[in-house]
């Protein structure tokens, strides 16, 4: 009896009285308890909100990454390795990655410096997304201008000779990125034309009407023409517009650009039609779309 008295309390002696109540505490990394008390060390981070169990850490069963042209970075439990996200694309900021991912080789994420394709309003959210730290152009060995280190990067990943040339744009002959298009439309419209131009150096650009030697507009005050830079880095914007169309501006317009490498041109079919023409090509034009809309549902049932 005595026996079980002083064993009784030994016990109460060495252990205490109640455990410690961790519950309060939301920053308590319970995976690091378990190692304490012998269950291993685990990677999941604390157990807040937005967190995940990743469980062991075994990098022998990490899932094998290819085609990651920004490089790899680490995955949300800091164990394997994934593929970095591109430029342009959301990310999440720090070192870890629970909803996102991290940016890739050269990148950093920061609020989207792009303005919003309505304009941003106050209450819109700005969106962090990976954009290249080194910001400078540069040629390639092809020839081609890539306008930052990690364009050029994503295109050398499947180009195993792609080097750079150099720092800076590439010399080239002008390149038309966004040629005139052929319109329709009535007496007494405006109407405008517009030819967008990447070239190094800087090309100029001259605007003519098929059938008359003369660089527009000429002496023609219902033609003008206005060009500035842009939209992007050694781009050149151009545009002609006609103010008050008549049935004699009908033609063909050619936009030409010459830098002192070569030169390129563009061209476009300009139709003027009184009301009568006019109303007659509209309706010939839905005509004709309806008639392709229909074509399109048929072959859409018959499949």
């Amino acid at each position: 009896m005595w026996v079980l008295v002083l064993l009784s309390f030994c016990l109460n002696q060495a252990l205490p009285n109640r455990l410690p109540d961790f519950s309060s505490d939301p920053l308590l990394d319970y995976d690091l308890l378990d190692d304490e008390l012998g269950g291993g060390r685990r990677w999941s981070g604390n157990r807040t909100s937005g967190s995940e169990d990743c469980g062991l850490c075994e990098p022998d069963l990490c899932p094998e990454t290819r085609g990651c042209r920004a490089g790899l970075v680490p995955d949300s439990c800091g164990c394997c390795q994934e593929c970095g996200n591109l430029e342009g694309q959301a990310c999440d900021p720090g070192d870890r990655s629970p909803f996102y991912g991290l940016c890739g080789t050269g990148l950093r994420c920061q609020t989207d410096p792009r303005p919003a394709a309505g304009g941003r309003g106050e209450e819109d959210e700005e969106e962090d997304v990976c954009v290249c730290e080194e910001q400078e152009p540069v040629c390639g060995s092809d020839g081609t201008t890539y306008m930052n280190m990690c364009q050029f990067r994503e295109a050398a990943f499947s180009r195993a000779d792609l080097q750079t040339r150099g720092a800076g744009p590439c010399n080239t002959v002008p390149t038309i990125k966004v040629p005139p298009e052929s319109q329709v439309n009535g007496t007494g419209s405006s109407l405008v034309f517009l030819c967008e131009v990447f070239a190094f150096p800087m090309a100029q650009i001259e605007w003519r009407k098929e059938g008359r030697d003369v660089v527009l507009p000429g002496d023609d005050p219902h033609i003008s023409v206005q060009s500035r830079g842009g939209p992007l880095k050694f781009e050149l914007s151009s545009w002609l517009q006609i103010e008050r169309a008549e049935l004699g501006d009908s033609g063909t317009y050619h936009c030409t650009a010459q830098n002192n490498l070569g030169s390129v041109s563009a061209s476009a079919v300009l139709g003027v039609l009184g009301a009568e023409e006019l109303s007659s090509y509209l309706a010939n034009s839905v005509s004709e779309m309806q008639q392709l809309m229909d074509a399109s549902d048929y072959n859409q049932d018959f499949y």
